[in-house]
């Protein structure tokens, strides 16, 4: 789901609030189950979505599913009622965990494999990571069976490609031109 404006500045509205109550990393959970939910549960993504549900369906619908949320995120869900935007509640979810992150010194290295990493292998793509950056690490698994073996390291805007079929594309070229 695309990232809209008004989805940045309900996130940022909701990290200065939370900030303010020091129920930040609270609220951040809540979001990002509230990411979860809706990002892998087609139907409350459609619930969600549909213009046709009465907008106070889709908030007792909300407060009935994340019974156990903090305050401030219920009242996001109060606010989305009143404003008629439930439909960018993903997209709010996502944002809100990223101005976090930003704000707590946490990069996200998105790491695309073959297969599912393992600790062993986790924790070494962690120590290779802090020799080149000094902000706080989560890992990102990505599977792709495509990549065929080996890695795609994405930190940010860089990216390092060490997959197979990086290699192979490269080789591709390489005899193509000659």
């Amino acid at each position: 789901m695309a990232s809209t404006r008004a989805a940045i500045r309900y996130a940022k509205a909701i990290l200065d609030l939370a900030n303010s109550k020091g129920v930040a990393e609270v609220v951040n959970n809540d979001m990002k189950s509230i990411a979860t939910a809706i990002g892998t549960n087609t139907e409350l993504s459609s619930f969600i979505q549909s213009p046709t549900i009465k907008v106070e369906v889709k908030e007792s619908a909300l407060l009935e599913v994340f019974a156990n949320v903090n305050g401030v995120t219920k009242g996001l869900f109060h606010l989305l009622f009143e404003n008629k935007r439930f439909e960018i509640l993903e997209a709010i979810a996502l944002e809100y965990i990223t101005l976090f992150d930003q704000s707590n010194g946490i990069e996200v290295a998105k790491v695309t494999t073959a297969i599912p990493m393992d600790a062993e292998l986790e924790a070494k793509v962690l120590a290779k990571i802090a020799t080149f950056s000094d902000k706080k690490i989560t890992i990102e698994n990505i599977v792709d069976a495509s990549i065929i073996g080996g890695f795609i390291l994405r930190i940010g805007d860089q990216q390092y490609n060490a997959s197979v079929a990086n290699r192979l594309q490269v080789l591709k070229r390489e005899l193509t031109q000659n």
